[in-house]
């Protein structure tokens, strides 16, 4: 259980509440033990009017005593009822809301972590840890806890009562329940292994559907329906298997501690009955025995249950733990630089991603001066993506330096650098939200004034697409825009980009998708947003590129050429070349 030990902070916060809730429980046992005395009294009480001479007056008495005692019972189940409701009141609200609370702390946690984590983890894992892994904890938080409180609780007020009649009886009937324990020991440790194999069982499952469903069109196009068919019907069968194996041991529980249940109230019977004939004992001493190992009967019973709820939540906390445990290397530093203005500097910079060991950049040297405009070229793999990705802070460099106006970029609050830089990252994603919300995705103002995202539309030369859509600005876009052309998706995200009118603007490879035409009047429209602003365009063609300041062109992670579009064409190295080599593609299309 070392694992829920993390959640003893919460338990901490809202310790009032489980206070208030043990409190409730003890109020609500006082009256369930009081109830069997009642019984032991009325049964006595009875076997002595039965044994009356004049038939009739104890007949009377029975029935009298019979309603008052039915009248003072129903009121006594009425009180122990309300003080249960107030139990589930406090102490099972106090598990919804530490499960809130959770929850939030997880996807904050997610928030911070940085790309190389989503790149090693699965999305349909990370899913099932935020939804079915915290829901198994609260289960631990709430009845798990509840249930436990009770039975301890209950035991010792029964056990006090009981010992307080006769300590010899009392003895008898608590043998079967250190066997109960022990079984319960053993069996702990097959539920948590069991309970694990379940857990990565279903995450593999939420991985396998959430991918296949994230690529269905591939899926159809290649007409694989058939294969992943029987591949998810495997998955479904070892995740069958796996609960199986578990319900199968839990399974074994109940019927075990009801036996043990039942043989203590053989034993009450056998040794009860023997005491009442030598008179030690009176009749109703052996039905308040046996009242209370019934009253027992459902705590031990939950044993099993509540055993296999903390087993699981543990589990389940221990995945929770992996993520919860990590830290982003990528932080703002101590008493960090806010004000972000100045010359972008690369210092002999390389970097290595870290899930694959791939170097993307290799010791890579060259400075943005502030307010000009850059473009970045290359074959595919050559790091261009790369330099986007570092300026954002998106990745921490490997080696070297970034530095603006000559400060290391590290020493920049990260949420002030990422507000200076408007990104538009090659592989667009888009919110299934309306096309308005999805341009001022980036505003931080709760409500965006109109003109504003019309304004950014028309510059990102989508407006004319979107006044066609039957709802305009209010058209809701399908998940990760899948209603939407590849070219009116690139669109809206540099429309997204440029409403927020950063210092500083990145702009990865954001025109592939749209013909000539609509590129030359994207890049019109740019060239007056970008004027006085910092840009860096990153494209493989050079018609995107040709109006830069500075061009730079990057090969196996090596810059090796730069200097404005006349200056690399008189050079004749590798820029000309594929400068050529596009202009004659061109004219051939």
């Amino acid at each position: 259980m070392k694992s829920l030990f993390y959640l003893n902070k919460y338990l901490i916060k809202y310790k009032w509440r489980l206070l208030l809730g043990s409190v409730f429980i003890i109020a609500s046992n006082l009256f369930g033990v009081y109830m069997p005395e009642l019984v032991r009294e009325a049964t006595d009480q009875i076997m002595g009017y039965a044994k009356t001479s004049d038939q009739n007056k104890g007949d009377n008495n029975i029935t009298n005593l019979a309603l008052y005692l039915a009248g003072i019972y129903v009121l006594l189940s009425f009180m122990k009822g309300v003080f249960l409701f107030f139990t589930r009141q406090t102490i099972i609200i106090m598990s919804r809301l530490i499960e809130y609370d959770l929850k939030n702390e997880i996807y904050n946690k997610y928030q911070s972590l940085d790309l190389s984590f989503y790149k090693k983890n699965k999305t349909g894992d990370i899913m099932n840890r935020i939804s079915e892994d915290v829901s198994r904890v609260r289960m631990y938080l709430g009845p798990a806890i509840m249930y436990t409180i009770n039975l301890v609780v209950l035991f010792v007020m029964v056990i006090t009562v009981m010992l307080r009649i006769n300590v010899e009886l009392t003895l008898y009937v608590l043998v079967p329940l250190p066997i109960m324990s022990f079984l319960v020991y053993k069996v702990s440790s097959v539920i948590n292994r069991k309970s694990e194999e379940v857990q990565k069982s279903q995450s593999r499952l939420s991985s396998f559907v959430q991918e296949k469903i994230s690529g269905i069109r591939v899926l159809k196009a290649y007409n694989r329906s058939k294969h992943f068919v029987d591949e998810f019907e495997e998955e479904t069968y070892n995740y069958q298997i796996a609960n199986l194996s578990l319900a199968k041991t839990n399974a074994f529980f109940m019927p075990v501690i009801i036996l043990l249940i039942g043989l203590s109230t053989i034993i009450t019977i056998y040794i009860g009955g023997l005491k009442a004939i030598d008179g030690t004992i009176t009749s109703g001493i052996i039905v308040q025995f046996i009242l209370y190992v019934n009253m027992l009967t459902w705590p031990f019973a939950s044993v099993g249950w509540v055993t296999s709820l903390v087993q699981r939540a543990a589990a389940s906390q221990t995945r929770l733990n992996e993520f919860l445990e990590l830290d982003s290397k990528i932080v703002s530093a101590e008493n960090p630089i806010t004000e972000i203005k100045g010359d972008i500097e690369f210092n002999n910079v390389s970097f290595k991603y870290p899930a694959s060991g791939i170097l993307a950049l290799d010791h890579v040297s060259f400075i943005i001066p502030e307010g000009k405009t850059v473009g970045i070229t290359g074959k595919t793999g050559c790091g261009k993506s790369t330099i986007a990705n570092l300026l954002c802070r998106l990745y921490d460099v490997t080696e070297g330096e970034i530095l603006i106006n000559g400060i290391n970029i590290k020493s920049y609050s990260l949420a002030a650098l990422r507000t200076a830089f408007g990104y538009v990252p090659q592989e667009v994603f888009l919110f299934s939200d309306s096309v308005a919300n999805n341009i001022s995705f980036g505003l931080k103002k709760s409500t965006v004034e109109e003109d504003l995202v019309f304004q950014a539309a028309k510059d990102a030369d989508v407006y004319d697409n979107i006044v066609a859509f039957e709802n305009g600005f209010e058209t809701q876009i399908g998940e990760k825009g899948v209603t939407l052309s590849g070219g009116q998706k690139q669109r809206l995200s540099i429309a997204r980009a440029i409403i927020k009118s950063p210092d500083y603007m990145i702009f990865d490879d954001c025109l592939s998708a749209v013909d000539t035409q609509t590129e030359e009047e994207i890049l019109s429209n740019l060239s007056k947003i970008m004027d006085g602003k910092t840009a860096v365009l990153i494209g493989h063609r050079i018609s995107t590129l040709i109006e830069a300041d500075i061009i730079m062109l990057f090969d196996n992670g090596k810059l090796v050429e730069q200097g404005s579009h006349e200056e690399l064409i008189k050079n004749g190295a590798f820029y000309s070349e594929l400068y050529l080599k596009q202009l004659v593609e061109g004219v051939n299309n």
